[in-house]
Parts: C-alpha cells; sequence; structure tokens
C-alpha cells in the first residue's frame, strides 16, 4: 500500500482517531486517548504532540495481541493484570507501534521539539486502559485489536494530522 493513499487524523480533544482514504473517505474511526497532561511538544512535556506528521517506522508486525514492548523491542511477555501489579509503574506499550515523526521543524521536528526524539507512538495499551480520555504520557493510546487492525492499513511514511 502506497503511503500517500492514507491519512490518519487524531483529534485531541474529541479523543478519536480517524483514518481516511485518497477521496476523504473514513475507513475506520474509534476512540483513543491521548496525553493526560495536554496537547504541546516541548521534551519532556508528556504531552502529545499537534500539527503534520508521518509514520517513520512500523514496528511489531505478527506479535501476539497485547505482547509488551519495551524501548521498541518486544520482551517476550503478554500483558495480564497480574503482569501490571508486578510492573506498576511500567508505561504500557502492547501489540504494535507507529512512530511518529514530525514534518515541522521548529513546530514538531528538530531541537526541543521533535516529535520522533520524543519517542511519540500510535500504540496498543491494556484492555482496561480507558478510552475517550486523556491518559498517556504524549502518546496515542488505542485498543489492541484497532492497532492491529490499522498497523495492517497503513504504510510507512503514512500522513498523520494531530489536531489539538
Amino acid at each position: 500500500m502506497a503511503a500517500s493513499l492514507h491519512t490518519i487524523e487524531v483529534d485531541i480533544p474529541a479523543q478519536t482517531l480517524t483514518l481516511k482514504d485518497a477521496q476523504g473517505k473514513t475507513l475506520m474511526h474509534t476512540r483513543i486517548s491521548t496525553a493526560r497532561n495536554g496537547a504541546g511538544e516541548q521534551m519532556g512535556s508528556e504531552k502529545t504532540p499537534r500539527g503534520e506528521h508521518y509514520i517513520r517506522a512500523k514496528i511489531g508486525a505478527g506479535l501476539p495481541p497485547a505482547s509488551v514492548l519495551v524501548s521498541r523491542r518486544p520482551t517476550g511477555e503478554i500483558y495480564s493484570p497480574s503482569l501490571r501489579a508486578a510492573f506498576p509503574n511500567r508505561d504500557w506499550i502492547l501489540t504494535r507501534i507507529l512512530w511518529l515523526c514530525g514534518r515541522e521543524p521548529g513546530k514538531n521536528r528538530l531541537g526541543n521539539v521533535d516529535t520522533m526524539r520524543r519517542y511519540v507512538y500510535i500504540h496498543g495499551c491494556p484492555d482496561e486502559d480507558p478510552m475517550g480520555v486523556p491518559g498517556s504520557r504524549g502518546c496515542v493510546k488505542m485498543r489492541n485489536s484497532e492497532i492491529i487492525e490499522l498497523f495492517d492499513r497503513v504504510a510507512a511514511g503514512t500522513r498523520v494530522v494531530i489536531k489539538g
């Protein structure tokens, strides 16, 4: 699939993600969870960056649902509530990662506002995490079944617009 065929729109106020085709037709629409600290671009802010982005890398193809990833690598663990209890402070990144890169120098690219260097992803999360309300550390969290669907439909290079 060519990257130019799709656009992902993330609406921070509405807490939704929409995948559209080249004609603007909605292919997928789902509730998500963005940063509990709100919208913002600063390094270390744990806020969701706004503006024009693209998918720089796709990580986790073929992993089982609820696979745990740490530093973009599978740990071999499958998420469970008991695993969460054992690691209460872990930032749960599960199943798949779409690593975002900013397109706007000075806004979300380069320097102290670089989305990619901030490790901002669209990724899966524990199914008990609420959707439709801010709760992440800057990333866009989705249900595991939905991140698999999105991951399988888009290519690296796909345009991602984050509105805040």
